[in-house]
């Protein structure tokens, strides 16, 4: 199957959060929809989607916004270093080289804008998700992250 990576469009907002919560990625403490609205303030050009485009659909479609919604992430650069979040593939295509297609794309967009070094967070006990980054050549880091919430969503 050949997807179309593009650019998050705010008609996407719920086909997202819903694919978010089908990943699990979803928490108590943070509002998707506030997270979509703050990272569409800065470089939204990482903000990316996967759309599996409708067999009736005008080929280009997809990069109009038609098909379904089938993978999500974001990515951004601080000058430092790239992160990628919320990275999720439609459980059932979990497995289909969709995941490795983001990264690639995160990997060269990231490149592009002069990004030496790309780090993500897995939440601990996730071994599925770490062996998926492992295969594409990341690495513990051997540091302990933390966070504190300066914005409550709640």
């Amino acid at each position: 199957m050949e997807y179309v990576i593009r650019q998050f469009v705010p008609d996407d907002t719920e086909a997202v959060v819903s694919l978010w919560e089908s990943c699990g990625l979803v928490r108590p403490w943070n509002d998707p929809r506030k997270d979509i609205a703050r990272k569409l303030t800065v470089q939204p050009e990482l903000f990316l989607v996967a759309i599996e485009p409708d067999d009736s659909a005008h080929p280009d479609s997809a990069e109009r916004g038609g098909g379904t919604l089938v993978g999500a992430g974001m990515a951004g650069f601080d000058g430092h270093r790239g992160w990628v979040n919320y990275l999720a593939v439609r459980p059932d295509l979990q497995g289909s080289g969709l995941g490795r297609t983001f990264m690639g794309e995160f990997e060269r967009r990231l490149t592009a804008m002069g990004c030496p070094k790309l780090n993500l967070q897995v939440r601990a006990g996730n071994e599925q998700v770490i062996g998926f980054y492992a295969a594409l050549g990341y690495a513990d880091d051997q540091t302990v992250s933390m966070g504190k919430r300066l914005i409550p969503d709640a």
